[in-house]
């Protein structure tokens, strides 16, 4: 019954653990989603789309050297992450909207 115990609290720790490393590759899935739709579509010149690759893949970066240089992402950093997200959809909406000049 004790390692039952133990096992849980284990297993439900870790759940809670990834859940947020979960919805952060999820969003990352769906923003590059949104960008090749970009493209195929000609919603988005090749700079723009050169421009939010560039401004994810730094993003990627911060988060791979976050949860290298800890035991995973904090809150803050989450939090981080989360705003660059933000930011990032916002502008891919923006420039899938914008007039094009190629």
């Amino acid at each position: 019954m004790k390692r039952f115990l133990i096992a849980s609290i284990i297993a439900a720790t870790m759940a809670v653990v990834s859940l947020p490393a979960q919805e952060i590759r999820k969003r990352q899935e769906n923003q590059q989603d949104r960008i090749a739709q970009g493209v195929a579509s000609g919603e988005l010149t090749a700079a723009e789309t050169a421009r939010l690759e560039a401004r994810e893949a730094r993003l990627n970066r911060k988060i791979r050297k976050d949860r290298r240089d800890g035991n995973g992402l904090t809150a803050r950093e989450r939090h981080k992450i989360n705003r660059r997200q933000n930011q990032i959809s916002k502008d891919i909406a923006r420039q899938k909207r914008d007039p094009q000049k190629q």
